[in-house]
């Protein structure tokens, strides 16, 4: 993790890997959880997904570990709530999977998601779960006006 943690208080949840924190004076940001992804609200277990990050993180302080920004603006972070790692909180409980370019850095992470598969767990209790990259890519999202 980076040596400063932001400390927040987490004022909405999106979905299964995105919330949006206000940390001190500055203004309202939305924040991914880096290296997991969870499924989309519209796919199976995505709003399970976000029920629990909801549980976690919802009006509580986190701990943000800023590592970078995405395409799409947003703060990627480790984030820890309530003491929890929110990655690890998710994966374990089988409602994201271990999405990153660099495995070898998030080990414990792709453990949690093998026993999570193993136990049959959220998302891992379907015959065939479809991944969200997959699940974007089958079913993009329309353009809004």
């Amino acid at each position: 993790m980076s040596s400063a943690a932001l400390l927040c208080l987490v004022i909405a949840v999106g979905d299964g890997d995105t919330l949006t924190v206000r940390c001190g004076a500055r203004r309202p940001e939305r924040v991914r959880v880096v290296a997991i992804d969870a499924p989309e609200l519209r796919q199976a277990w995505g709003r399970q997904a976000r029920e629990n990050l909801v549980r976690l993180c919802f009006r509580q302080r986190a701990e943000v570990y800023s590592l970078a920004r995405d395409a799409y603006g947003r703060r990627l972070a480790q984030v820890r709530c309530a003491g929890k790692d929110v990655a690890q909180a998710q994966v374990g409980a089988g409602l994201a999977w271990v999405y990153t370019r660099q495995p070898a850095q998030y080990g414990d992470l792709a453990a949690l998601q093998q026993r999570a598969q193993a136990a049959r767990l959220g998302l891992w209790s379907q015959a065939r779960p479809m991944a969200p990259w997959e699940y974007r890519r089958r079913y993009p999202a329309k353009p809004r006006n």
